[in-house]
This record gives structure tokens, C-alpha cells and sequence, in this order.
């Protein structure tokens, strides 16, 4: 170099860029809708199909641009589905779910929970339901590096009233 120049900037390659971009990001934990939601309370009922989704807050896709000096990253986390967990019953869910409505009902929905009791027994008669949701992450570079980075999951609780539905069945009589 010569005398009184400067110094070169020093160039951060793509996947420290990638890596160092990522560790910035901050994404949120996902929020459901439900349904039915019946009453005051809005509460589902034990044993029938419940439908979840994740809100509009639920990212399916975060995507992050980073530059320092000549170089570019591009990092893309990516779900493909809530993960759910009640106390109190079985989900199954293999996609975000699909908002319930008269003609959504007719499709169906590729996320549901079947509550097995009541909410009666825990704290605030609501039942606890675990949300996860687990990003695979990829980032690409104007320098042609490219590659993945560790999964990040995100989860948190949330909680849904759960009532039951009490009936009395009666035999028919010849009394009229």
C-alpha cells in the first residue's frame, strides 16, 4: 500500500454476512384463531373438530437482505406448519390451518383439535395449548455462497375455554 492511502475496506464473505444478518432477526411466536367459539366465553366443545389457524401475525416466511461493502446475503426462513399441543387433547395439523367460514366448512381445514374434557379444571377455566412453529433457513450471496442455517423454532402458550355440552336423553313415551 502506498504511503498515506487509506486502507481497503475488508470484505465480510456471504455466509458471515448470512450468519451475523440472522442473528439480528427477531421472529415473532405465532398466534391462532378458533373455532366454534360459543357463548360469553367463547369456548369450543369437548370432542368435536375445532378448527386453528394461525393469525396474521404468524409469519410462514421471513426474509432478511444484509450488505456490507460489495456483498449481498439474502436470508429466507421458511414454515410449512404449526405445530400444536393441548393438554387436554389431540391436534393434528400439517399446514397453518384455514380460517373457519360457512363456505371454508365445505373444504375443510388442514388443522384441528379435538378437546377430551372440559377447561373446568385448570386456571381461568381455559385449557393450555403449546404453538410451535419451526423455520428451515436458507441464504444466498452476491459472492456465490449459499447454503443453511441452523432451524429456528419459535413457541409459546396460549390458551382456548373448552365447555361441554350436557344432554339428557329420554325414551319415548305412548303418552301424548
Amino acid at each position: 500500500m502506498p504511503a498515506g492511502s487509506a486502507a481497503p475496506e475488508p470484505v465480510i464473505d456471504g455466509a458471515t454476512l448470512a450468519r451475523a444478518a440472522w442473528d439480528a432477526v427477531t421472529i415473532p411466536t405465532a398466534t391462532i384463531g378458533y373455532n366454534p367459539m360459543y357463548g360469553s366465553m367463547q369456548a369450543t366443545i369437548v370432542g368435536w373438530d375445532t378448527w386453528v389457524w394461525a393469525t396474521g401475525d404468524t409469519p410462514k416466511e421471513v426474509r432478511v437482505t444484509a450488505t456490507a461493502g460489495p456483498v449481498t446475503a439474502t436470508i429466507t426462513a421458511t414454515a410449512s406448519m404449526l405445530t400444536l399441543q393441548p393438554k387436554d387433547g389431540v391436534a393434528k395439523c400439517t399446514g397453518f390451518g384455514i380460517p373457519w367460514s360457512e363456505d371454508n366448512d365445505r373444504i375443510g381445514t388442514d388443522c384441528v383439535i379435538i378437546f377430551d374434557r372440559s377447561s373446568a379444571h385448570f386456571k381461568d377455566n381455559t385449557t393450555p395449548v403449546d404453538i410451535k412453529v419451526t423455520y428451515a433457513i436458507e441464504y444466498t450471496a452476491t459472492d456465490g455462497a449459499t447454503g443453511n442455517l441452523n432451524t429456528h423454532t419459535t413457541s409459546t402458550t396460549t390458551t382456548i375455554p373448552v365447555a361441554e355440552i350436557q344432554t339428557i336423553i329420554v325414551r319415548p313415551t305412548d303418552e301424548q
